[in-house]
């Protein structure tokens, strides 16, 4: 073993919000829980864009002020201790508002050795509304349509006001009516004003409804017999007598499902795509002029179970795993290296030739509470791993020989603009993509690994930003960078331009719920696609207090974007395992490996286009829920990433360490169970 130094931070890193942060922080006796916190006024409101001052201030149970002490505060969603950007605080308490919502800071409080911690409830609220714009509704359109509304209402500042609920009517019902959905139907010609109003402001559109010229409709599907999962596309045609126009259609479904469960099991988008969740029937309906047209299909079961089965282990029970990363060395044998959580600073080498036998060949320890990445270069002649929670308050990155795995030596630590800490990292054609202090990444060039330069950064013009992890391929960086979602960068690639030294963003991606932690590029040879796996990571907000319980689990899933036109990206599915939560995953061979949390290694399989939610669809190959009655919590899974490598499945554990197994061949007609737990 190998160190540099082994003094750790008493307080961990709060940005990883894992359970030992909230044992760590936990009262260390009766007596300091008698002190408490005054922190005024709490909840506070506020607009957005709006700064207000709070007084943060310490008593102890005699209730006097105790003095000289410093506070801080995190930024937290009120669903998870994911770091939030909806609200804004410094170091002397003055809050703004960003975006709207409910946020939870923590506030942290030192002094006269008094350590103290509370929570602020911040409500983010909009101004008042002065603009309702109906942005899709046409002077005229013909009868037997459906529009659905397209609204926005704008506040005082021209900001959109998200999740207004104006209220829509038609001066004649007559002619034409609104749903509770904002949807206008078209019974009739004649003429009518829709009218959205929300409290006194309000917006009108005069609509002409003329007569219906479809006196037929043609509905035809790519197929008549599919998996569950796979996407079918319906394509209407319409027509007056003979000759073929073009007007709105509306899809709608009707089925029968094979299984006895509530639900059409299935969804149709605007453009006639259909995917289905469950076997069985289904019927398309095409609407248009007041014509209707129906087509339908069969779903069969999807059925791409698979067998898991353990083959080995490197067995780590004393502290938690992170990270890990496989090479081939220049011996042509194959190794591994793990990281370390909440503990001393540790990173631990394996040779893995033999799956069955992995074996512990070297460790390395660093001043550091926290190695969470560790990484290689392409040839595996240098590792990096990242540090967060040293004693010097340096961090940054070491830099590691591992020509020979089983006598690693340290080449260098780099530290500049690094010292708030580096969670995540990527190597890339010689140069290292940072993460600095969970807001921006600094690029470092390492030719020459003993020397490393810094030669750039990249980081969004938003004062409220939070990064979490970086993946760098074919020249083009993906950063998770949480509420602002993916966002893709030329650095090296040409595409806009950009290089190590002069990043240059090509386009970004919001991400439905605003928790993305983690990204993952793949091309689909299948569908002629591309995509970015996007997850979120999102941890109740009781961990800080409690600890991890079977009550307090973490959540998140597995988010796909369609970024086939760089310019245009769009969500199109999810994968959701229910009461559990994802964090880091592969994509190879149109599959994808997850590190699900609570919920074990999951394989699922991405042919075809993708389109819903992929774990209702049957796309599961299998999963394992790897379990330890001696493991650092006890048989309790915390599964952090996975990775295929030369016929096998290997993946970390929190708990337990590293694993690998087999995802067997599937074997038509067997009864052998899918879902193996050890």
């Amino acid at each position: 073993m190998k160190s540099i130094t082994c003094s750790v931070l008493l307080i961990g890193i709060l940005f990883c919000t894992l359970p030992n942060i909230a044992q760590d922080l936990a009262p260390k006796d009766a007596a300091e829980a008698t002190n408490r916190l005054m922190i005024d006024p709490n909840p506070l409101t506020i607009k957005v864009g709006e700064t207000q001052k709070v007084q943060v201030r310490a008593f102890n149970g005699a209730n006097e002020e105790i003095p000289d002490g410093k506070f801080s505060f995190i930024t937290l969603r009120s669903s998870g201790v994911v770091p939030s950007s909806g609200a804004l605080a410094d170091s002397l308490g003055n809050i703004t508002g960003m975006s709207v919502g409910t946020y939870n800071l923590a506030v942290f409080w030192f002094g006269s050795g008094v350590f103290l911690r509370d929570y602020l409830e911040v409500r983010v609220v909009n101004w008042a509304p002065s603009k309702i714009a109906l942005n899709n509704m046409p002077g005229k359109a013909m009868e037997g349509s459906v529009i659905p509304l397209e609204l926005e209402v704008l506040d005082e500042k021209g900001v959109l006001i998200a999740n207004a609920a104006p209220a829509v009517t038609s001066s004649n019902p007559q002619v034409a009516v609104v749903d509770a959905f904002h949807q206008v139907r078209l019974l009739q010609p004649g003429k009518t004003r829709i009218t959205a109003k929300l409290g006194v402001v309000e917006s009108t559109v005069n609509l002409t409804v003329t007569a219906s010229k479809v006196s037929n409709i043609k509905l035809s599907a790519s197929h008549d017999e599919v998996r569950t999962g796979d996407v079918v596309y319906f394509k209407a045609t319409t027509f007056d007598q003979n000759k073929e126009i073009e007007v709105p259609i509306s899809y709608s479904i009707s089925s029968s499902p094979t299984q006895s469960l509530s639900g059409a099991g299935a969804m149709v988008r605007e453009d006639g795509a259909f995917v289905a969740e469950r076997p069985g029937f289904y019927t398309v309906n095409a609407v248009a002029g007041g014509q209707v047209a129906s087509h339908s299909i069969r779903v069969v079961e999807r059925d791409v179970t698979r067998e898991i089965e353990v083959v080995g282990r490197g067995t780590v029970t004393k502290k938690h795993t992170t990270d890990f990363w496989l090479w081939e060395g220049q011996d042509q044998r194959d190794y591994a290296v793990t990281g370390t959580f909440s503990a001393d600073g540790m990173a631990y080498f394996w040779d893995i030739t033999n799956p069955a036998d992995i074996e512990q060949i070297d460790s390395i320890q660093v001043d550091a509470r926290i190695v969470n990445d560790v990484k290689l270069t392409e040839d595996g002649s240098v590792c990096i791993i990242s540090r967060e929670g040293a004693s010097s308050r340096k961090n940054g990155i070491v830099i590691l020989d591992v020509k020979n795995p089983r006598d690693v030596k340290i080449l260098a630590e780099y530290n500049d603009r690094l010292t708030g800490g580096v969670h995540n990292l990527f190597i890339h054609k010689n140069h290292v993509y940072a993460l600095s202090n969970g807001q921006h990444y600094e690029i470092i060039n390492i030719e020459d690994p003993s020397n490393p330069v810094r030669v750039g950064r990249f980081e969004i013009d938003n004062p409220a930003r939070a990064i979490h992890d970086v993946w760098v391929e074919d020249g083009i960086a993906y950063s998770s960078n949480w509420n602002d979602g993916v966002i893709m960068v030329d650095v090296g690639n040409g595409v806009a331009g950009g290089t190590p030294a002069n990043p240059v963003e090509i386009s970004r991606s919001k991400v439905v719920g605003d928790a993305n932690h983690t990204t993952f590029p793949f091309r689909s040879p299948s569908a002629n696609k591309f995509y970015v796996v996007a997850g979120d990571e999102i941890f109740p907000l009781q961990w800080l207090s409690k600890g991890l319980t079977e009550t307090l689990l973490p959540r998140g899933y597995v988010h796909f974007i369609d970024w086939t036109d760089k310019d245009n990206p769009k969500e199109v599915a999810s994968y959701q395992v229910p009461e559990a939560g994802a964090h880091n995953y592969w994509v190879e061979d149109e599959t994808l490996y997850i590190g699900y949390y609570t919920g074990g290694v999951r394989v699922v399989d991405l042919s075809g286009e993708l389109m819903g939610d992929l774990y209702k669809q049957g796309r599961e190959i299998g999963y394992f829920v790897p379990r330890d009655p001696q493991g650092k919590v006890p048989n309790m899974a915390m599964t952090w990433g996975a990775r295929p490598y030369k016929g096998h499945l290997f993946f970390t554990d929190m708990n337990t360490g590293l694993w690998s197994v087999k995802v067997k061949p599937k074997q038509p007609d067997s009864d052998l169970p899918v879902n193996v737990q050890d």
